[in-house]
């Protein structure tokens, strides 16, 4: 995460980044890490269930809280239409998923980490429009009540 590159920079003594009113040089960069979760242009998602993959963000989440995840980035409409649900093998990188599909599981796996920090990286690039729409929703309930940093080149 570049935001750790501040850890280093030699700036002026007025000059404070903050994150919820902390200065970011006071926080430990594993602390740092632990607070952020990141939801990149080309989801990670591994040969197994829908709920597994979401589970990823967080080992001991319940099944409730994965499905809430899932209902509160509008995962759970697609989701709830698959003729196995949450229990739906997505293939080995999600390839039993379109685009726009992959992308909402992560974004359910990124909040249910419950991060201070949310980071989108180029999260919509990838998409048509239609999906690249599901999945700017998705970011936008996602992000209710966190920092939130998005990167895009469009």
């Amino acid at each position: 995460m570049d935001m750790l590159r501040y850890h280093s920079i030699h700036v002026s003594e007025a000059l404070q980044i903050t994150l919820d009113g902390d200065n970011l040089k006071q926080i430990c960069p594993d602390e740092l890490r632990g607070m952020c979760s990141l939801v990149s242009q080309e989801p990670i998602l591994f040969d197994g269930t829908i709920s597994d993959n979401i589970r990823y963000g967080r080992l001991d989440a319940t099944q409730q809280e994965i499905n809430a995840a899932a209902r509160k980035v509008g995962a759970w409409q697609f989701i709830s239409s698959l003729p196995e649900g949450m229990q739906t093998r997505v293939g080995d990188r999600g390839i039993q998923l379109s685009g726009g599909q992959k992308q909402r599981v992560a974004i359910a796996r990124a909040v249910i980490r419950k991060p201070t920090v949310m980071l989108f990286d180029e999260a919509t690039s990838a998409l048509d429009n239609i999906h690249e729409e599901e999945v700017q929703n998705a970011i936008d309930l996602a992000s209710e009540g966190l920092t939130t940093i998005t990167i895009a080149h469009r």
